[in-house]
């Protein structure tokens, strides 16, 4: 295994823990963390681990991407840690609203604000997770080192997401419409991890048969 194809594999392993840590954390322990103390250091030990995958997920691709497209790899990386970073506002917010009542004297308005800072963290910051899928799927139309299919699916689901980002900061009561417009993300993610983790990512763009640059023109 060469060593673009090694750093494939790594990347996709981050990506698919950033991406069962991320459901986890969001999806199932949150809505019980302001119900338990304990759910709500849970939240908290997942959201940086989602913090710690979602940084390495982003150094993968900027090594994947760095030699044939520089200018993808570093909008690929800064995207992933910008929204990296808004997940770790998160954490920091969730983990003062645990000391909250040892230091404050347990004012629940003060945890209660907290939480929803927290929460707009988490809905604001979805804008750089939905900027990361663009370059990530340019890269892989202007090289063809992957499917072409995948490229177009991720800059649909990149702009989709982004879409669904400014939809439920803005307009929460159409959250129907927000998870409808990120749906091509999920799929554009889901098929870059198994396409990372089961073949990596080709050395060279397939060559172009006569047929096929006729083709092409015509």
């Amino acid at each position: 295994m060469n060593d673009l194809r090694r750093t494939a594999r790594w990347t996709g392993g981050a990506y698919l823990a950033l991406a069962l840590l991320g459901a986890l954390g969001f999806l199932l322990v949150r809505p019980l963390a302001a119900e338990s103390a304990g759910y709500a250091r849970l939240g908290v030990a997942l959201e940086l681990g989602v913090v710690v995958t979602q940084s390495l997920a982003a150094l993968g691709f900027f090594a994947l991407y760095r030699r044939d497209r520089p200018t993808e790899a570093y909008a690929v990386a800064s995207f992933g840690i910008a929204n990296a970073i808004a997940i770790l506002g998160s954490a920091a917010l969730l983990t003062a609203a645990l000391a909250v009542p040892t230091e404050a004297g347990g004012d629940p308005g003060t945890v209660a604000l907290l939480r929803t800072v927290a929460d707009a963290f988490w809905t604001t910051g979805a804008v750089f997770f939905g900027l990361w899928l663009v370059p990530m799927g340019t890269f892989i139309l202007a090289t063809r080192l992957m499917p072409r299919l995948l490229g177009v699916v991720l800059i649909a689901g990149g702009v989709g997401y982004v879409a669904s980002a400014v939809i439920s900061a803005a307009l929460p009561e159409a959250a129907g419409i927000a998870d409808l417009v990120a749906l091509p993300a999920t799929v554009g993610e889901l098929w870059m991890v198994g396409y990372l983790l089961t073949v990596g990512i080709r050395s060279a763009a397939p060559s172009r048969t006569p047929e096929s640059a006729a083709a092409a023109v015509g």
